[in-house]
């Protein structure tokens, strides 16, 4: 007579992940926290006033800066739970095609005085990646 033992049990569980989804975990959790660490330089250190400033000091509505804020916050929140990533991924991605426009003049290495436009176009490939692996292990939300 066989039992299933918790070792077991948690041994199929695991055994049914691939690399690609623990791939998609870490890319999907590391964005996630990340824009969560932008929304809070946003509030926190440049302050909503200021960030507001910045994107007219641009030639952007002042709106935006808020709209920009509530989708990084929202949108970190669900890549980190594994909610809709796919989709919050390719809603996420004209944000960071826009952070390009800031830095492009400072050219293409974020090294650069000013910082260039490397790191957001990086950012933008990564996002058009998480929304082709989609949610990956360990997600609230299920895509397959």
């Amino acid at each position: 007579m066989t039992y299933a033992t918790p070792t077991t049990h948690r041994a199929n569980l695991f055994a049914s992940i691939t690399n690609a989804d623990l791939a998609a975990t870490l890319l999907r959790v590391t964005m996630g926290i990340l824009f969560l660490a932008h929304v809070w330089l946003k509030l926190v250190i440049f302050t909503p006033a200021g960030t507001v400033a910045f994107f007219q000091s641009l030639g952007f509505p002042g709106v935006l800066a808020y709209l920009v804020i509530i989708a990084e916050l929202l949108g970190g929140i669900a890549l980190i739970l594994g909610v809709w990533s796919r989709w919050v991924s390719l809603a996420l991605l004209p944000i960071l095609l826009g952070s390009i426009y800031p830095h492009w003049g400072a050219g293409f290495f974020f090294s650069n005085e000013g910082g260039g436009w490397e790191f957001p176009a990086f950012w933008s490939v990564a996002l058009v990646v998480q929304a082709l692996l989609g949610n990956g292990a360990f997600a609230l939300g299920r895509d397959r």
